[in-house]
């Protein structure tokens, strides 16, 4: 590719970098895991449209950051090559001058990229990346860049940004205010977080574009898919059985592929963040890669999602967004999401840090039902006497007293209050 039409690319995409007007943009929480200082590669990862791109501009703003942008998901430099990286270098100091810092957009898409980066890392540049493929920018960091990025994760708006920007009062503690917040939390279970959505009225034409990519550039193309059908299928059929355990076998035999491609599938799906897997919490490492639960990264692709089948059950939707906040809460800090399984009994959440289990949470949307309240304090019990631990959780759609019974405290919470507080 010659030098002078990556200049004129660079320019274009300069000029819209500068003219993105960023006022009335929602804080992000992930603001705070980059640094403005830090000689390691800032990282940013996550689905497609959650927010990566805006979450560096708005940091390198409010950082006064002078600092070089290319947007590499531009038709116009879908067939750059290695080769073509140091013109790309070129053009880039004779745009900007002798700058210092890079903001990388969907890196991923250049083949060689992590040798180029770690080439400008070894030049003390401050460099800023994103991407929408988890196995990719995983893998290569740890290959090429060891112990020389920072890696943030970003999912769709949480339940408090979501209400932040539907000007919904966070701090009021009044009966109209906390009325307001579970009015709130009811339509995030519909209509999920992701920040496009928030004004878009055609949500399911959005949604089903959004799939769409997501399958054919982050996944079939990369993978080199032939039965892309198929594939859409599997991801409908787990996005509408989502907090349920994945089985290779049962997925094999309703899609009749084998289990090997149905395996296939499902890592591919969740590298592309369509899917989260949580495992199942064992001292044994064997145990622990069997059985995951699946959950969905947002909930605009169980509702928005043309051809859906899934029911309105709102105990799923619910233990699905705990989910994903405890994702966020946990990894930045090395905290592990695992949920635990024994015959009769199980636990939504368990909280473990460095093998240490410090936390055990149930989900249930209504426990006012005495078979279903029964079930979430056995699950409980029964699993902090296996694991000493007494930090015990039920998070309901409803507010109750919290629940001691055989010398356990079960702290009850109400979810819409849980989920906007850190």
């Amino acid at each position: 590719m010659e030098t002078q039409t990556l200049l004129t690319i660079l320019s274009d995409q300069r000029e819209e970098f500068q003219a993105k007007e960023l006022e009335g943009l929602c804080p992000r929480e992930e603001e705070r895991l980059l640094s403005a200082s830090s000689k390691l590669a800032q990282v940013v990862i996550g689905v497609r449209r959650c927010g990566k791109s805006t979450l560096c501009e708005q940091f390198i703003r409010h950082n006064k950051i002078a600092c070089a942008y290319v947007n590499f998901d531009d038709e116009r430099l879908a067939f750059m090559e290695t080769e073509d990286l140091n013109r790309l270098l070129e053009a880039i100091y004779v745009l900007y001058g002798d700058i210092q810092a890079f903001f990388f957009d969907e890196i991923q898409n250049i083949k060689a990229w992590p040798l180029f980066i770690n080439r400008l890392l070894r030049e003390q540049t401050h460099i800023f990346l994103t991407g929408s493929n988890a196995k990719l920018l995983s893998n290569e960091l740890m290959t090429h860049l060891t112990g020389r990025h920072n890696k943030v994760e970003l999912y769709p708006f949480s339940f408090m940004e979501y209400c932040r920007m539907k000007q919904v009062d966070l701090e009021s503690l009044s009966t109209k205010a906390k009325a307001a917040r579970k009015a709130a939390l009811h339509n995030y279970l519909t209509e999920g977080g992701f920040p496009e959505l928030i004004d878009e009225t055609n949500k399911k034409g959005y949604i089903n574009g959004l799939l769409e990519a997501i399958i054919k550039k982050d996944i079939a193309q990369r993978f080199k898919i032939r039965h892309i059908d198929t594939l859409y299928r599997m991801a409908g059929y787990l996005a509408d059985n989502f907090a349920q355990e994945f089985t290779a076998k049962t997925i094999g035999n309703l899609f009749e592929i084998s289990n090997h491609t149905a395996e296939n599938y499902y890592s591919y799906l969740k590298e592309a963040f369509l899917l989260v897997g949580i495992p199942k919490f064992s001292y044994k490492a064997k145990e622990r890669i069997r059985g995951e639960k699946v959950y969905v990264v947002d909930p605009a692709f169980v509702s928005e999602r043309s051809g859906t089948f899934s029911l309105a059950n709102l105990g799923w939707r619910l233990e699905n967004a705990v989910c994903i906040e405890l994702l966020r809460r946990c990894h930045p800090f090395y905290s592990e999401v695992f949920y635990y399984k024994q015959p009769g009994w199980e636990v939504d959440f368990l909280i473990a840090d460095q093998s240490r289990v410090t936390q055990l949470i149930q989900v249930s949307y209504d426990i006012s039902n005495p078979k279903t309240k029964e079930r979430e304090i056995r699950g409980l019990l029964n699993a902090a006497k296996i694991f000493n631990c007494n930090n015990l959780m039920l998070l309901t759609y409803e507010n109750h007293p919290d629940i001691r019974q055989d010398g356990n405290t079960i702290v009850v919470k109400d979810a819409s209050e849980w989920l906007c507080k850190r």
